[in-house]
Order: C-alpha cells, then sequence, then structure tokens
C-alpha cells in the first residue's frame, strides 16, 4: 500500500513538471517584458538572424506581390506568394520554435497558409481586387504581430 502512494506521489509530480514544460516551451516560449510594452522574445544571434531574414523575404514578397498586381501578372503573384508560404514553416528548428510563444507561432503560420490562399486564388481568379484584399489581410497580421513582440537577444 505505502508503494502505491509513492508512485501515485511520483506520478502526479511527473505530471505537474510536463505540464509546466509544456507550458514553458508550448505556450510562453522565452519571453519577456520588453521596455517598449512589448513581449520581447528572446534568442540566439542565429536564431534571431534567422527569424528577421524570414521576415525581410516575407515583405521583399510583399514588394513582388504588389508588382505583380500592377503588371496584372498572376503567375508572378503565386510564385512571390508560394516562396513564403508554408513550405517555410517545414526546415524550422524545433529548439527555436519551442522558443516562440504561441501567439507568435499561431500568427505566423496564419500568415504562411495566408500567402499560399493568396497564391492559389491569384491564378485561379485572376482578380487584382482579390489579391489586395488578401494581402491586406496578410499586413494586418504582420504589423499587429510587430506591434505586439520584438525579438531580443538572450544573455548567454
Amino acid at each position: 500500500m505505502k508503494s502505491c502512494k509513492i508512485s501515485w506521489g511520483i506520478t502526479a509530480i511527473l505530471a505537474v513538471l510536463v505540464v509546466a514544460m509544456a507550458y514553458l516551451f508550448i505556450i510562453r516560449g522565452s519571453t519577456l517584458e520588453a521596455n517598449d510594452g512589448r513581449t520581447a522574445i528572446l534568442l540566439s544571434v542565429g536564431e534571431r538572424d534567422h527569424v528577421l531574414g524570414e521576415m525581410r523575404g516575407l515583405l521583399e514578397a510583399v514588394q513582388g506581390i504588389t508588382e505583380g498586381i500592377i503588371a496584372e501578372d498572376y503567375t508572378s503573384i503565386a510564385e512571390e506568394a508560394t516562396a513564403v508560404g508554408m513550405i517555410l514553416t517545414r526546415t524550422e528548428d524545433p529548439a527555436m520554435l519551442a522558443k516562440l510563444p504561441i501567439e507568435f507561432k499561431t500568427n505566423g503560420f496564419a500568415a504562411h497558409s495566408a500567402f499560399d490562399e493568396l497564391a492559389q486564388n491569384a491564378t485561379e481568379f485572376e482578380d487584382a481586387d482579390m489579391v489586395l484584399q488578401e494581402l491586406s489581410v496578410i499586413l494586418s497580421a504582420c504589423t499587429s504581430c510587430h506591434a505586439g513582440y520584438r525579438i531580443g537577444l538572450e544573455e548567454n
């Protein structure tokens, strides 16, 4: 009977640890409150460079999509959007992803998915207004994310 109580006690402690670790690595990430009121996501130098490089790539794609709209080149629009779609998420480092808070990850994956949808709709409908509307929704997600988060460096 005593060994059963000990086993249940150890199981309860392990369960609490698993929940705490899941919260830290899946939900909260590696963050702290920044002095500008945003949440700072703490990454290594390489991880920070990777995330900022990806963000620059998204902005470059928006520029390419905008040029495609002006030229009414829906193939170009689709290529630009596909290049920054969900394909970019397939090679992300799980250790880095664990440092990102859940809202940041959710918003990022939604943006990548929205680029894929934009690419599909651009070639299917060839409608500049539709592309602009979808691009506006994507940019709204980008600006809300930038308003709430910043990328900081971990202290070594």
